[in-house]
């Protein structure tokens, strides 16, 4: 009888890590389940082992070092090696950047790529020492695009891209030791009535809105077979071409697309949304809104473990120019 795999999944109480672990589970593999949120952990345990996987659950905060040390240590006790690292926790904020509060910026950074350092730093010395392993980056198109009125989200992305490719050249010696990232465009979880919001504004985002268990399924992919780098979704080429030809044009342009948007979307209360503290509305893969797809002009929200800031913008920016063409 084969070894049954071990997967490390953080960010794992809703959206892209749920479904990721809910896809593990059905594959057979162990799970070690880390978010902030206990309870929403325990609900995604509970759906992972009717499956028949065996699941330790861990409440870490990954922008706590010593936090995800722990859970290292406590995966290593729990299974015979850890086979993949899911890095997924993402978090992010919506408003001008002096509208929106210090402590907010830095706990999305602390978040979104001291929390993934955090990971690496954990589970590398692991993978090294047993001679195998890959470790996924859920990163998102925010990756290749900046994005106006997201700007500590758009810079921990652009950090994230960076340290990945640095870290990568690092383990060029370990050829079985894989360090992928991933790249989805707007995808349909609850991360956009989670993201804090200080424009006051509603939020909302344009078709097409990818399911979550897409993604799920390339990172599952990734675990027999590693890439260096995966793109999800027409947007996210998108985005990325765009910004090669002219990023001060393409955020530009975003920012006017924007400022229309919000100009005439209905209010909303200003939030901190999960970024300090996690959400309590329960673990859940999607977010709803392929369901009822929102209108034309909608525009903007952050995707989670997960998913993409930006894609809304960009898509409709597209859009339009093809009408005009």
């Amino acid at each position: 009888m084969s070894k049954r795999r071990t997967a490390v999944i953080t960010g794992a109480s809703s959206g892209i890590g749920q479904a990721t672990a809910e896809l593990f589970a059905s594959k057979g593999w162990s799970l070690v389940l880390a978010a902030r949120s206990a309870p929403d952990l325990e609900s995604v345990a509970q759906r992972c082992r009717i499956a028949g996987a065996e699941v330790l659950v861990v409440p870490t905060d990954v922008s706590d070092a010593q936090a995800v040390a722990a859970l290292a240590t406590a995966a290593q006790a729990f299974a015979d090696g850890i086979d993949l690292w899911f890095s997924n926790v993402g978090v992010g904020a919506v408003g001008k950047f002096l509208e929106v509060p210090i402590e907010t910026h830095d706990q999305i950074i602390r978040s979104n790529l001291i929390g993934h350092m955090n990971d690496a730093h954990a589970a590398l010395p692991i993978f090294i020492a047993q001679g195998h392993g890959v470790f996924v980056n859920m990163i998102s198109v925010g990756g290749f695009t900046a994005a106006p009125f997201a700007t500590s989200y758009s810079a921990s992305k652009f950090g994230l891209r960076g340290f990945s490719k640095a870290l990568r050249a690092e383990l060029a010696d370990y050829p079985d030791v894989h360090l992928c990232d991933v790249y989805p465009s707007f995808v349909d979880t609850p991360a956009l009535r989670h993201a804090g919001n200080y424009t006051g504004k509603a939020l909302s985002a344009p078709p097409p809105l990818l399911d979550p268990r897409r993604v799920a399924e390339a990172v599952a992919r990734l675990a027999d077979h590693p890439r260096s780098s995966v793109m999800i979704g027409a947007p996210t080429w998108a985005a990325r071409f765009t910004h090669s030809i002219s990023p001060a044009l393409n955020t530009r342009s975003m920012k006017a697309a924007f400022e229309r948007y919000f100009a005439s979307a209905g209010a909303a209360p200003i939030t901190d949304g999960n970024v300090l503290s996690p959400p309590e509305d329960g673990a859940m893969i999607d977010g709803g809104m392929r369901a009822s797809p929102p209108k034309r002009a909608a525009g903007f929200g952050l995707a989670g473990a997960a998913g993409a800031i930006a894609v809304g913008a960009v898509a409709l920016l597209v859009k339009r120019g093809a009408r005009r063409h």
